[in-house]
Parts: structure tokens; sequence; C-alpha cells
């Protein structure tokens, strides 16, 4: 059964020319049970900028042999230039993949039928053989993983000292990328729960919590030891914002590592001459 991109509305006219004829070429292949669309798709958002995240379903005795023929499939969906797989984000069964021209990036994540009822969202079912797709993703709720706020309470004042002794050594861009890090790992996630939204690190921030991406600007670095502190300190001030509205009564605050942190970066603050402000972030 094909139910075809049209069940979520206009998509733009190089992602509709690739999934169309991507759909009946992937029908043709006995080993796989359904094809799904997830991301962008899902959320009925997608623009030109966006990229198509499959959900390509396999017969679980078949898994095997088509995991070993992915880029040959790949290829066969369309003019494909160049395409690798997921290993770097945890995810060695997702084919990343650029089409063109025109310039179009799909991820094709094969799975076993089965594993279907594991997932961060209900995808979009747009092909299936006797409903088998939709009967596997029924098997289980979608989870999508949410930050755990007593995991980053316990990390995030060493986080912030670590950060420290990159700027009072110099590692500038050591210092700059660990804001980086800092924002998608915990402020964007945080900031983006906060406005109930799905926490996937900044993606969309500036549309979905506007008011706290603002916010997050003042974490952007330039290549300069003040203005690598001053990030730190407003990083550690955006956090404890972002603790204040989410924690519960069950949060156990590290107040004696947030002072010690904080102290610390305000002796780096002072050797560079940083203006950050120096208040406590809670």
């Amino acid at each position: 059964m094909t139910k075809g991109p049209e069940a979520r509305g206009e998509i733009p006219e190089p992602h509709a020319a690739f999934l169309n004829p991507a759909l009946e070429r992937l029908q043709r292949d006995p080993r796989l049970v359904g094809v799904a669309a997830g991301g962008s798709y899902l959320a009925g958002s997608l623009d030109e900028f966006s990229d198509l995240d499959l959900l390509i379903a396999v017969e679980p005795d078949a898994y095997e042999s088509v995991s070993g023929e992915r880029a040959q499939i790949a290829a066969d969906l369309g003019p494909l230039l160049a395409a690798f797989t997921g290993e770097h984000v945890g995810e060695p069964r997702l084919l990343i993949c650029l089409y063109g021209p025109p310039l179009l990036h799909v991820d094709l994540k094969f799975i076993r039928l089965e594993a279907a009822a594991v997932r961060v969202e209900d995808a979009a079912v747009l092909w299936e053989r006797d409903g088998r797709l939709s009967e596997a993703m029924r098997q289980a709720p979608a989870r999508y993983p949410l930050p755990n706020l007593q995991w980053i309470e316990d990390r995030f004042w060493i986080w912030i000292h670590y950060g420290a002794a990159k700027v009072g050594r110099g590692e500038l861009f050591e210092a700059i990328d660990f804001l980086g890090f800092l924002r998608s790992r915990v402020l964007g996630p945080l900031s983006l729960l906060a406005r109930g939204a799905r926490p996937d690190g900044v993606r969309r921030v500036e549309f979905l919590a506007p008011d706290l991406a603002e916010a997050m600007r003042s974490t952007v670095a330039q290549y300069d030891a003040a203005s690598c502190a001053s990030s730190l300190r407003a990083a550690a001030r955006l956090y404890g914002r972002l603790r204040s509205d989410l924690a519960s009564q069950d949060l156990r605050v590290n107040a004696l590592a947030q002072a010690a942190a904080l102290a610390y970066l305000g002796q780096i603050e002072g050797r560079f001459g940083s203006a950050a402000a120096t208040g406590d972030p809670s």
C-alpha cells in the first residue's frame, strides 16, 4: 500500500521529484516491508533547506543482505553524488546521502522490521506491505529521550572549570569548541524543553525558543580570551535560568561546586579584563 508524500501536504519540488520515484523503486524489492518519513516531513515544515529522513523497514531474515547493499540501493534511487554511514552519530544503520543536481540531502535508515517499535517519533508511513510497518510501530509508543537534569547538574560545574582552564592556558579554539558543546548538549535542549519543543540540540531554537536563543547569543565567543571567558559566564547564567525553570524538588544542586567553579572563572576573567558580570547564575 502506498500512501504517498501528499499525505503531509505540499513539499518542495526537489523533494517530491526524488521521493515519488524512490518509493516506486523501493517497492520492487521484495526484501523491503515499508518506508516512513520523519523529521521535517513529519512536522509539515519541509522547505528548500530541509533533509529527507526516510526509515526503510526490512524483512528480518533479509536484513544482512540489504545492509550489505545499502550503497547500491541508494544509488538506484537517484543521482547519488556521495554517501557514508552514520557511526559518527552512533547510528551505523544510517546511510547519509547527497543527491543531485539539484542537491538534496537524504538520510536512509535501514532497520529490521521489528526495530520499528523502538523509535523517537511516529514517522509517517509512505508505503508498506499489508500494514506490517504500521503494526510494528504499534507495538510500543515513540519515546524521544529527554535531558536528565540531574545528570547535567552533576557535570556542569566541572565543565565550567574545564572551559575556564582552557581560556586561562590560551587554548581558545578548545574553549570555543567547548562552548559549542555546552550549547548542543545543555543549553539548546533545555531551552527547547522549556518552551515545550523537542529537545533536539539547538535545532530550530531560533524559531521555537526565540527569547532563549537571544540569551544564547552571548555564549558565542570570538577568538579572544576575554570573549571566551565572558561567553562561559553567559553559559553559566543561562543554565542557572533554565535549571530554575525546569528543576523539580528532587534536583540536588551542587552549590559548593557551583561557587568554586564560578570563583575560578572570575579569576580567569580578571586576568583578561573580561567585562562579564560575575553574578551567581542561580
